[in-house]
C-alpha cells in the first residue's frame, strides 16, 4: 500500500461529466412526472389517431393523416420545450431546487445546457413513438430530412427560451395556468389540427407569425407537400429562438 491511497481528492467532476449527469437526471424526472407524460406523449398521440381515423375536421385533399402528423410533431415539440419544460424550471425556481443547484460547482449556463439536452432526449422520443404510430396509420412523408431536423432544432430553441423566460419571470402558479393555457391556445390556433386557411385574413397573417404556425406549417409544406428548405419558417423559428432565449438569459430570476 502506498502513501496517500485514501487520500481524498476534493473538487468538481469534469464539466461534461457533470452536464451527462445532470441531464439524465432531468430525463428522468420528466419522464416519471405523470402531468408532463400527457402532455408530451398521451395528448399527441391521442390526437393524432383520433384525428386520422374520424372524419371530424376538413385536412384538405389527400389523406387526414398526411397532414396531421406534422402539426403534430409539431406539438410534441412545444408540450416538451415549452410547456413542459416552464412548469418544471417554474416550481423548481418556486422550492428553491435552482437557487441550490446554482451554488453546486455545476455553472448555471451549464444547468441550463443540462435542461436542453433533456428535452432533446424526451423530443427523440416523441418523434420515434409519432412517427411510427403515424406510418401505422399509412402516412407517406416526403422531402428533404436535413430541412425537418432544422425546422426541429429552431422549434426547440423557440420554445424552450420562451418557456425559461415565463418560468424565470412568474411564480410558479402563474407558470402552470399560463403554459397550459398557451399549450391550448396554440393547439387550436396554430395549424396543427385546424388549416390556418379555415381563418379569416387577417387572423391567419397573425397566426402564421406564431413559432407554433412556423413549425407545423414548415414541417406540413416539406413532409406532406415535399418542398424545398423553409426559409420563411426557419427565419420566423430563428427570430423566436433569438428573443426567447435572449430575454430568457436577460430577465431569469433564480430565486
Amino acid at each position: 500500500m502506498t502513501t496517500g491511497t485514501f487520500t481524498p481528492r476534493p473538487g468538481a467532476a469534469p464539466l461534461g461529466r457533470m452536464i451527462r449527469a445532470q441531464a439524465a437526471l432531468e430525463t428522468r424526472m420528466l419522464l416519471r412526472n405523470g402531468e408532463q407524460l400527457l402532455l408530451t406523449v398521451v395528448i399527441p398521440t391521442l390526437l393524432l389517431v383520433l384525428f386520422s381515423a374520424v372524419d371530424i375536421v376538413d385536412t384538405g385533399e389527400g389523406e387526414a393523416v398526411d397532414f396531421l402528423t406534422p402539426g403534430v410533431l409539431a406539438l410534441a415539440v412545444m408540450s416538451t420545450a415549452f410547456t413542459g419544460q416552464a412548469i418544471a424550471t417554474g416550481f423548481e425556481r418556486r422550492y428553491g431546487v435552482l437557487k441550490r443547484l446554482g451554488a453546486s460547482p455545476l455553472p448555471r449556463w451549464a444547468l441550463m445546457t443540462a435542461k436542453t439536452c433533456s428535452v432533446l432526449v424526451t423530443e427523440v422520443l416523441q418523434i420515434v413513438l409519432l412517427t411510427v404510430i403515424a406510418f401505422a396509420l399509412g402516412w407517406s412523408p416526403h422531402g428533404n430530412p436535413l430541412a425537418v431536423v432544422l425546422l426541429l432544432v429552431l422549434g426547440t430553441a423557440a420554445f424552450s427560451g420562451l418557456g425559461l423566460l415565463m418560468a424565470g419571470t412568474l411564480r410558479a402558479e402563474a407558470t402552470l395556468a399560463g403554459a397550459n393555457l398557451v399549450f391550448l391556445l396554440l393547439l387550436v390556433g396554430g395549424g396543427v389540427i385546424v388549416p390556418l386557411e379555415k381563418f379569416p385574413g387577417a387572423a391567419r397573417a397573425a397566426l402564421e407569425l406564431l413559432p407554433i404556425s412556423a413549425l407545423s406549417g414548415g414541417l406540413r409544406d416539406v413532409l406532406q407537400e415535399g418542398a424545398g428548405m423553409p426559409w420563411a419558417d426557419l427565419g420566423v423559428l430563428a427570430a423566436w429562438a433569438v428573443l426567447g432565449l435572449g430575454a430568457a438569459a436577460r430577465f431569469f430570476r433564480w430565486e
